[in-house]
């Protein structure tokens, strides 16, 4: 579904991605792991367009998108839910969410698309009027996510979705990412959860100073020695 090739990307003059190759199979979840400023999220970026790609190739569903600006991945099945989840916190749960379907494919599926939401999420159903910013962090989460499937993606990039939240919400957000997976969708996800990531993932790529240093299926990438020691921590 999506593939990468020789990607370079940066930001002002200093680059930070260095040929990165990676795919990614439909109705699966891939995760991409690494330290701290190794590429993880600039790769997200890149691939979904925040950042124009300097060199290389994206392509998704066997079309060319490296240059295409994110409100035009958008309406072909992309989306993107950043870190920090950028909400409108003075509007309602349900404002949020409306807001994500702009595109006139995600408009078409819109009422399709807030029953997924609230079927995944019955406490954001619960809370649909309550203003965003009122929320506690697992469900301003839940929120951005339910927010990204209202515009009815194929791919959704994920950059760090259990950040700065209690273990048993964590929890709940890899349980989310795996009902995705099983509603059809494809997801790439940027984690430093590493033991949680690998256990709903498919396959994974390790990145180090802006490259590829490892992939393989989640065994594999468990198994090795120079992943526990210099990527994971453990």
């Amino acid at each position: 579904m999506l593939f990468v090739r020789d990607l370079e990307s940066g930001y002002g003059e200093m680059q930070v991605l260095w040929g990165i190759n990676l795919e990614v199979n439909e109705k699966t979840v891939t995760t991409i792991l690494g330290p701290n400023g190794s590429g993880k999220t600039t790769t997200l970026r890149s691939i979904f367009g925040l950042n124009r790609p300097w060199r290389g190739v994206v392509e998704f569903d066997r079309i060319d998108v490296t240059y295409m600006p994110p409100h035009a991945k958008v309406e072909i099945g992309i989306t993107l839910v950043l870190e920090g989840r950028h909400l409108f916190p003075s509007m309602s749960v349900e404002e949020n969410l409306r807001l994500g379907a702009y595109t006139r494919r995600a408009e078409e599926k819109m009422d399709d698309s807030i029953d997924l939401v609230y079927s995944l999420f019955p406490r954001l159903k619960e809370r649909r009027e309550q203003k965003a910013g009122t929320l506690s962090g697992g469900e301003q989460q839940m929120l951005a996510i339910g927010r990204a499937l209202m515009t009815a993606p194929k791919l959704i990039l994920m950059d760090e979705p259990s950040q700065g939240l209690a273990p048993k919400l964590v929890a709940e957000v890899f349980e989310t990412v795996e009902r995705l997976r099983e509603e059809g969708l494809t997801i790439l996800l940027v984690e430093q959860n590493v033991y949680a990531s690998l256990e709903i993932s498919d396959y994974a790529y390790v990145l180090g100073d802006g490259k590829v240093v490892l992939e393989g299926t989640v065994d594999e990438i468990r198994d090795s020695e120079e992943v526990k020691k210099a990527y994971v921590g453990i």
